[in-house]
């Protein structure tokens, strides 16, 4: 097993011992837009998990010094990707802002927060890619920064066809450190679903 793949397994272990990543197919839960959803994913627990989150931010960290040596600047989503980019640019000793979701109303009216100059290489940090629409939105604002967007990095992505065709349609890298098929494959192995509940789990994100 290569470092990246053990390091994708731990990741999946850890996501789902603290329920960061939650599967309940046969109960599952409401989304705000009233989807039914058999997966609850809220990254957010990473921060409260020493452990767990030192071996994401650590991974993550090394897949932008590997893949991504000329990144200039590590910038996050607002608001889940905000801690992420922090640590892991603390890490590599890069420079790090975050882009808000919109303009504040006040003071310069920055979207853009962190010093951020034309033409600098920047990698995005993000929690979680599911359709990949406000990842998209953030490389968007970026490039109008006059940035130039390397790749999205996010923790964990549901795989979803909608997300490879936003991430295609705007020509731009995504990667992710763990993802669904990876923590279905792990969960299945440590009984927290069933095979069968993980294909429903499957099934059900192609369909998204």
């Amino acid at each position: 097993m290569t470092n990246s793949a053990s390091k994708s397994k731990q990741i999946a272990e850890g996501l789902l011992g603290i329920k960061a990543v939650f599967l309940s197919p046969n109960d599952p839960f409401t989304w705000a837009s009233g989807i039914k959803s058999p997966i609850y994913c809220d990254n957010r627990l990473t921060l409260t998990a020493p452990k767990v989150r030192d071996v994401i931010e650590h991974e993550m960290a090394r897949v932008i010094d590997e893949k991504f040596p000329e990144c200039d600047v590590v910038m996050g989503t607002s608001t889940a990707g905000i801690a992420h980019a922090a640590i892991s640019a603390h890490i590599l000793g890069k420079p790090m802002g975050y882009v808000r979701g919109s303009s504040k109303s006040h003071g310069r009216n920055n979207r853009i927060e962190g010093k951020l100059e034309k033409g600098d290489k920047v990698v995005v940090v993000e929690d979680l890619i599911s359709t990949g629409g406000s990842s998209i939105e953030v490389v968007e604002a970026l490039r109008e920064a006059g940035a130039e967007v390397l790749a999205v990095i996010s923790i964990f992505t549901y795989e979803t066809a909608k997300a490879d065709k936003n991430f295609q349609d705007a020509n731009v890298e995504k990667l992710s450190l763990c993802t669904i098929s990876e923590l279905i494959d792990t969960a299945v192995a440590e009984n927290y679903v069933t095979s069968e509940e993980g294909k429903v789990i499957i099934e059900w994100l192609r369909e998204i």
